[in-house]
């Protein structure tokens, strides 16, 4: 059993589903139940406004359904689908869902879930790095490491992700990311770029130099990188 047991949020339709998933939540000594909604729009409200480690999703919802809840995410929850249409799972899959249950519940397809979320929680608590952005791509949520990012850039609609070992394209405005990532260490020096003052070789007037490649940097962002360096060489 966890110390913590997980903060479990569960989004379900239907009223007479949602009371019997809210009870095997309860139920299970692994899962404390924060709360228990009918629609996308109430969850958003709760995520905002509570810490959740597991989301226990119904598909099919009126409005905004289980799918667009997860487009909205902007922060690693995990998720478990409980819907009563077999044709969701491929698609639930490819949001990287933990697991698909298919109603009618079966109590022992649920725990064997809940059991696949506690293990992969378990091995991203050992994880070294705990700094991290997490994006949209590719239908996807990504963590991408802070220490490892080299800059990033505006590409049209979404922005791509410079790290030491890979380039990631997200669906994101750089309001956006520039709003996650720590301002201690990230400063936007051009509307179309955001650099890791770590990794910052030289610089010059309307440049900046990171692994050989020249990020282009706008005349008035000049004097607050030649401060925050300075502050970073005291």
């Amino acid at each position: 059993m966890r110390d913590s047991p997980l903060k479990t949020l569960v989004v379900e339709n239907s009223k007479v589903y949602c009371k019997i998933i809210a009870r095997m939540v309860k139920n299970h000594d692994d899962l404390n139940l924060v709360a228990a909604c009918s629609n996308a729009i109430d969850a958003n409200r709760i995520i905002k406004n509570h810490k959740i480690d597991l989301i226990l999703l119904d598909i099919e919802m009126p409005f905004i359904n289980g799918f667009d809840l997860l487009e909205s995410l902007d922060q690693e929850i995990q998720v478990i689908i409980i819907s009563g249409n077999s044709h969701n799972a491929l698609k639930a899959f490819d949001y990287g869902v933990r697991d698909f249950l298919l109603k009618p519940l079966n109590i022992d397809r649920f725990d064997n879930a809940i059991r696949k979320v506690l293990t992969n929680n378990k091995r991203n608590e050992i994880e070294e790095d705990k700094e991290f952005l997490m994006v949209r791509s590719h239908l996807k949520n990504k963590k991408v490491s802070l220490k490892e990012i080299k800059w990033v850039e505006a590409f049209g609609d979404y922005v791509k992700i410079i790290t030491d070992k890979e380039k990631v394209i997200a669906l994101s405005t750089m309001k956006s990311i520039s709003d996650k990532l720590p301002n201690d260490r990230f400063l936007r020096i051009h509307r179309s770029y955001i650099v890791n003052l770590n990794k910052i070789e030289k610089f010059g007037c309307t440049s900046v130099e990171i692994d050989e490649h020249q990020i282009p940097m706008s005349r008035k962002q000049k004097p607050k990188l030649e401060f925050i360096l300075e502050k970073f060489d005291s």
